[in-house]
């Protein structure tokens, strides 16, 4: 089998198919010849029998038709305005709402809000656990906590020199990030699929047709439990599929961690450890603070949070 032609335009398939038409070819061999010389993607079959149609009917162009319609008209500064003013009143408007509501064209719509407004739809945070106010105490009180404690190892109590330095990086003369591990618990799927937009891949009009069957994440998974500090993680504990993390299991995992510190981190045993992890019930049982309390390591209070989703709603790049 030959070689399918890479480069070819548009004008020099249709010129083929006019060709083998006026010899008498069938539109399905014409299809199978163009698909087998120019590649699949060079023209639909359907495509083919459009041109097909359009020659037995006496057609001679091989360029495309010009497109009727009336002229842009609806793009006006008038227009412009009022869809930027109901976009201000209602931001999840839908651009069918709007257009049946100005009675202008969606495409039009569709032009005045993005190329000339520059709206583009964006999510719109949403809280499904709102703080209370005591939660919101609690942020104040830890927040203020955690500072005293940077002002403690420090020796003084000025401040300034906290902070977010010009690299991005967290800058404070203590001893606090140097003895700090954070520990978090998350699953694991075993397989988990490329998305989308991970598949995506450049092409011309020459290239063949890409196919992508559709994989879902598997249901298996494992829970992973990951100890970490400002130079990297220190352990990676996963457990075995099908069981979940409980105080016994993570006291386990705390043994773990106190035997892995010393060959990641000389010395850090001797100084003090100091962990913080979030308030789930496996770190705040009554078994976990016997183990924490029995190797002398400290707890830092962690801050109440919430997850968040996001709606779609529109805004302006340029406010």
């Amino acid at each position: 089998m030959a070689t399918p032609i890479k480069e070819w335009s548009k004008l020099e398939v249709r010129a083929v198919v006019h060709f083998l038409f006026s010899k008498g070819t069938k539109p399905s061999e014409i299809h199978k010849q163009i698909a087998e010389t120019y590649g699949e993607g060079a023209m639909s079959r359907s495509r083919v029998y459009q041109w097909c149609t359009w020659f037995g009917k006496g057609r001679t162009s091989l360029d495309d038709e010009p497109k009727s319609g009336r002229p842009k008209t609806s793009t006006n500064e008038e227009n412009t305005t009022r869809v930027d003013e109901l976009i201000r009143c209602d931001r999840r408007m839908k651009i069918r709402e709007i257009a049946l509501k100005l009675e202008i064209p969606k495409s039009t719509i569709h032009e005045i809000i993005h190329d000339t407004l520059g709206y583009r739809k964006v999510s719109a945070r949403w809280v499904p656990n709102m703080l209370t106010e005591d939660h919101k105490l609690q942020r104040v009180e830890i927040s203020q906590h955690l500072l005293q404690r940077c002002q403690q190892d420090n020796g003084d109590e000025d401040t300034t020199h906290i902070g977010v330095g010009p690299g991005g990086d967290f800058q404070a003369n203590n001893n606090l990030f140097d003895n700090l591990i954070t520990g978090d618990e998350t699953w694991v799927h075993l397989n988990t699929p490329e998305t989308k937009r991970d598949s995506m891949t450049w092409k011309n009009p020459p290239s063949p047709v890409t196919k992508k069957f559709k994989v879902q994440r598997s249901a298996a998974r494992v829970m992973a439990t990951v100890f970490w500090d400002a130079k990297g993680v220190i352990l990676l504990d996963i457990l075995p599929q099908g069981q979940c993390i409980n105080a016994a299991r993570y006291c386990s995992t705390l043994d773990r961690l106190k035997e892995a510190i010393p060959r990641k981190r000389p010395g850090l045993l001797r100084r003090g450890v100091v962990l913080q992890h979030d308030n789930a019930t496996p770190h705040s049982a009554n078994l976990t603070q016997q183990w924490l309390q029995r190797y002398g390591w400290e707890i830092l209070p962690h801050l109440p949070t919430v997850q968040t989703w996001h709606p779609l709603t529109f805004i302006c790049l340029d406010p």
